[in-house]
């Protein structure tokens, strides 16, 4: 129902089916974000994690060439901002480019994709929370009852406005940024045996069988710069913001996480950051820290490690309820889904839906944890960490690079479409090399999952578990199919979002002006 002027867009149950604009600005989008990048989550478990399961020392080189690669990838993609203003963002993307069914394949891995690396955040959220009421007051509590409560109040804020929780996100992210750099700078200058080496940073380092996946590790940490246009319809100016954000976080990204994972280096010492990781696990920065900050700062940064986890888990809800929200409106999910909430102008159905499947496959791990606690470690972390973070991170981290892949061919086919080759030539280069080192990535991604698992290269999980990205994409496609046949005027309309209402809302007036004439 449209109220006041006829341009006014209605949020709830409305024709238009638009999100609610001007709530965000180039600050708050940034702090959005760079929050779904986790920087602290990234620098203290994903960083030491890629050191010990990869077994690679080159990790704060591998920041710099994924950062390259990014950056050479966002240039079509922010030109394509500009053009499309979407929540569906990547699979928007694709659908004017490659078209509906192709769009509709991309929409159910993007779904897939952050849905499951939102969930598998809530594993390694509940085991910290878990070890340190095991290290300060002693008590058992099993991993899954924090990771349960944060369900719940990750499921209240992504019902809040966007703004609340852009402001929520941005104070967090400032207090764990500053505290990161405290300690990167101490390991720098109270380095470790082998004083302060560049050896990290030595393509020689860049060996060993786990390559693939250590590519796929660096990918996760920067997975959230390409989320700046899914709040496209919110922000104030969508065809300057979008694309000055993607950068900024990028750049952003690439020079925090390299210098943080080098940094650690300097501290362990090249020779033995491997070694160490595999021992400490992601306790690596902590035990660090404490030799060299002491205590009390050791006790800050794991709260703020643990904010820092809640902050990415809003944030990549609230990126999977827009994706839901965008995917209901184009007819590609039930139509309730593409609906928002009359008092915030969140879509209320797709975080709804985000929370009850983060609470069915919560649950589903917590049945099957055979773990139990250590008098002296505290909880197992096989389950929450080694299973549902990295399996979770990792998956979905493969599906973000197929999107991006394959965004940056229909930018390409978007633009040559439109006459537009010419006036865009040096973007499409740049999205042509991405394309190409973004399928090399995911390739090698595949090829090594089983030093991932720990698992012979035979093993059923080593496939299984990549092809939940296949059979979201099957899926899609079929739906894609379906609707080509059945519902052509649906199957038009996918990508097009809020614009496609738009132009029915105008085709219909022209016919019941021209109907009113003939009555006449």
């Amino acid at each position: 129902m449209l109220t006041g002027s006829s341009n006014e867009i209605s949020t709830f149950k409305g024709e238009q089916r638009a999100l609610r604009a001007n709530r965000i600005g180039a600050p708050a989008l940034l702090l959005s974000v760079l929050a779904a990048t986790a920087p602290l989550m990234v620098v203290a478990g994903v960083i030491p994690t890629t050191f010990g399961t990869m077994g690679i020392v080159g990790v704060p080189l591998l920041f710099v060439i994924v950062g390259a690669v990014l950056a050479l990838f966002s240039f079509g993609y922010a030109e394509m901002s500009r053009h499309v203003h979407n929540a569906g963002a990547l699979y928007a993307y694709i659908s004017r480019g490659l078209g509906g069914t192709a769009g509709a394949g991309a929409s159910y891995v993007a779904l897939f994709a952050y849905s499951i690396m939102q969930i598998g955040t809530y594993g390694i959220f509940g085991f910290e929370i878990s070890g340190q009421i095991f290290q300060h007051w002693h008590h058992n509590v099993d991993w899954w009852i924090p990771a349960l409560a944060g369900v719940v109040l990750t499921a209240v804020f992504g019902a809040l406005k966007i703004d609340l929780n852009a402001r929520t996100l941005g104070v967090l992210l400032l207090i764990e940024t500053v505290l990161t750099l405290v300690f990167d700078f101490s390991f720098v200058t109270d380095p470790g045996p082998q004083g302060v080496s560049l050896h990290a940073f030595d393509p020689g380092t860049l060996s060993g069988a786990g390559l693939g996946t250590a590519l796929c590790f660096v990918i996760a940490g920067f997975v959230g710069f390409e989320q700046a246009p899914v709040y496209a319809e919110e922000t104030s100016d969508p065809q300057r913001v979008v694309s000055k954000v993607m950068f900024l976080a990028i750049g952003f990204a690439t020079v925090f996480f390299a210098f943080s994972s080098w940094a650690i280096t300097v501290a362990t010492g090249p020779s033995h950051v491997v070694g160490q990781s595999q021992q400490q696990s992601a306790n690596l920065i902590f035990a660090l820290n404490q030799d060299r900050l002491g205590n009390g700062f050791t006790d800050l940064l794991n709260v703020f490690f643990i904010t820092g986890i809640f902050a990415s888990m809003l944030s990549f809800h609230n990126v999977v309820a827009r994706y839901a929200f965008a995917m209901g409106r184009d007819g590609l999910l039930p139509s309730a889904v593409g609906r928002t909430s009359k008092t915030s102008g969140a879509p209320a159905v797709g975080s709804f839906l985000q929370s009850a499947v983060s609470l069915i496959v919560v649950v589903g791990f917590a049945v099957t944890d055979n773990g139990h606690f250590d008098k002296q470690m505290g909880p197992d972390p096989t389950a929450p960490v080694l299973r549902l973070f990295t399996w979770a991170g990792n998956v979905g981290a493969l599906g973000v690079v197929l999107l991006m892949a394959t965004a940056a061919v229909a930018v390409i086919v978007f633009f040559v479409k439109r006459g537009a080759a010419g006036v865009q030539a040096w973007r499409l280069v740049t999205s042509g090399l991405a394309a190409v080192a973004l399928m090399v990535i995911f390739v090698y991604s595949v090829k090594d999952f089983a030093v991932l698992l720990g698992a012979n290269p035979g093993h059923g999980l080593r496939w299984v578990l990549p092809g939940i990205i296949a059979l979201a994409a099957v899926i899609g496609l079929v739906v894609g199919l379906v609707l080509h046949s059945r519902k052509p005027e649906v199957h038009a309309r996918i990508g097009q979002g809020n614009e496609a209402f738009q132009l029915q809302k105008a085709a219909d007036a022209a016919d019941a002006a021209r109907a009113g004439d003939a009555t006449a």
